[in-house]
C-alpha cells in the first residue's frame, strides 16, 4: 500500500516519462541524421560532417541523460564518464572515435530511442487504466447492468493499480542498469581514472614537500644561521681581547668559540642538505661538483646535459647522488667514485659508482630505500648493484620531459 504514495514510486515515474520524451527526441535526430549519411554510404562518399553531427547529438544525450538519472535515481557519475574531443583536432576527433565509450553512449542512446517511450507507455498506462477500470461496474450499474464483465475488469483494476509501482519501478531499474553499463565506466576505465587521480595526488604530495623544504632552509639561512654567525663572530672577539680571564674561564670561552663554529658548519650542512643554493642557481652540473668537492672520497664526475630539467628531477638526481657518495665515504671504504649524468631525450640516466668493499643492502639502513622511494616518486627506476667484494654501482633513470 505505502509504495502507492512513496517518492521512490513518483520519482521513477517522472524518470521514466522524461526518459519516454529525452529518448525519442534523441531517437528522432539520430535516425535523420542517419539518413542522409547511408544515402552518402551507398554513393561510396564517408559523411564525416553527419558522423561528427550525429556523435555530437550523442554527446549533449549523454548529458542530459546523465542528469535526469542523477536528479530522479541518485545515480552517481565520475567526472570522466562520457566522452567528448578535447579540441577541434584531427588527433582529437581520431582519438574521440576510438574511444570505446563514445559508442557505448551511442548505443544507449539508440536503444533509449526505442526503450524510453515503451517504458514510458507501460508506466503510465499502469496508472491510468488501472483506476480507470475500478469504476467498471458503477459504470455498469448506471448504464447497463451489472454483469461478471464488470467484476473482473475491477479485479484487474485493483491488480493493475496495486501492480503500478513496481511496474514502474521495474522499468525504471532496467533502464538504469543501461544507463550505468553504457554511459558510466567499466572496470578498467575506472582504474585508470584511480591511477591518474593517485598520479595528481603523487605529484601534488611532491610539490608541496619541495616547497616546505624550500621554506625551512630559508627560515634558517636567514634566522638560526645568522645569529649562529653572529655568535661565532662575538665568541671570536671576546676570546681575541680578553687576554687577561682566568685559565678556566679563558679555556671555557675558546670551547665556546669552536662549539658555535661546530654547530655553525653543521647547520650548514643541514640546510644544504635540505636543498642547495647552487642547485637553483646553477643547476645539476654544478651541484654535483660542489658535491664531489665536499666528498673525502676522490670522485670523478661527467655531466652530459644539454639543457636544465625538470626542477624535482634535478632535486631527486642531486639527492641520490649525494647519498650515494655519502654511503660509499661511511660504509664502503671506497678509495674512489665515479658519478656519470646524461641526458638522453626524455630520460635523466644517472650511474654512481666506488670500489669499496660492496654488499650494500637496502634493508640495512643506510639509505639506500629511501633513495629508491624517492626515484619512484617521479616515476623513475631505480637498480643497486652490489656484490661482496665491490665495486657497487647505482643507477636511475629520471623521466625529464623534453
Amino acid at each position: 500500500m505505502r509504495a502507492l504514495w512513496a517518492g521512490e514510486t513518483w520519482r521513477s515515474l517522472m524518470h521514466l516519462v522524461t526518459g519516454s520524451l529525452i529518448g525519442a527526441l534523441g531517437g528522432i535526430l539520430i535516425g535523420v541524421l542517419l539518413v542522409p549519411a547511408f544515402a552518402a554510404f551507398l554513393t561510396v562518399v564517408v559523411p564525416v560532417l553527419v558522423l561528427g553531427a550525429i556523435l555530437l547529438v550523442s554527446s549533449v544525450l549523454t548529458v542530459v541523460q546523465r542528469s535526469r538519472h542523477s536528479a530522479y535515481l541518485g545515480v552517481r557519475w565520475p567526472d570522466t564518464s562520457f566522452t567528448k574531443p578535447a579540441a577541434f583536432e584531427l588527433r582529437a576527433v581520431l582519438d574521440f572515435l576510438r574511444n570505446p565509450r563514445t559508442w557505448r553512449q551511442f548505443a544507449y542512446h539508440v536503444i533509449s530511442g526505442v526503450y524510453g517511450p515503451l517504458a514510458g507507455f507501460f508506466a503510465v498506462a499502469a496508472w491510468t487504466f488501472g483506476p480507470a477500470m475500478l469504476f467498471s461496474p458503477l459504470f455498469g450499474a448506471t448504464t447497463t447492468g451489472l454483469s461478471p464483465r464488470h467484476w473482473i475488469l475491477f479485479a484487474l483494476g485493483v491488480i493493475v493499480t496495486f501492480g503500478a509501482p513496481w511496474i514502474t519501478r521495474l522499468f525504471s531499474w532496467v533502464d538504469e542498469l543501461m544507463a550505468r553499463q553504457l554511459l558510466g565506466t567499466n572496470r578498467v576505465e575506472e582504474l585508470q581514472t584511480r591511477v591518474t587521480d593517485l598520479a595528481a595526488s603523487r605529484d601534488s604530495t611532491v610539490d608541496a614537500a619541495d616547497a616546505e623544504r624550500r621554506r625551512i632552509e630559508r627560515d634558517l639561512h636567514d634566522g638560526a644561521q645568522q645569529r649562529l654567525t653572529s655568535l661565532a663572530m662575538n665568541l671570536g672577539i671576546a676570546r681575541a681581547t680578553l687576554t687577561d680571564l682566568p685559565e678556566d674561564a679563558s679555556r671555557a670561552l675558546a670551547q665556546a668559540h669552536e662549539e658555535s663554529k661546530q654547530v655553525l658548519t653543521d647547520l650548514r650542512d643541514l640546510v644544504r642538505g635540505l636543498h642547495p643554493a647552487v642547485l637553483e642557481d646553477r643547476g645539476l652540473d654544478a651541484a654535483l661538483s660542489a658535491v664531489a668537492a665536499r666528498s673525502p672520497v676522490p670522485v670523478r664526475v661527467k655531466v652530459d646535459m644539454d639543457r636544465r630539467a625538470p626542477r624535482d628531477v634535478e632535486g631527486v638526481a642531486y639527492f641520490v647522488v649525494s647519498e650515494a657518495l655519502t654511503n660509499a665515504a661511511r660504509h664502503s671504504d671506497a678509495q674512489h667514485a665515479a658519478v656519470e649524468v646524461q641526458l638522453d631525450g626524455e630520460r635523466l640516466r644517472l650511474k654512481v659508482t666506488d670500489d669499496g668493499r660492496g654488499g650494500a643492502d637496502p634493508e640495512a639502513g643506510t639509505g639506500l630505500k629511501g633513495l629508491a622511494d624517492r626515484v619512484r616518486s617521479v616515476d623513475g627506476t631505480f637498480h643497486l648493484t652490489s656484490p661482496l667484494g665491490g665495486p657497487t654501482t647505482i643507477e636511475a633513470e629520471l623521466p625529464c620531459a623534453s
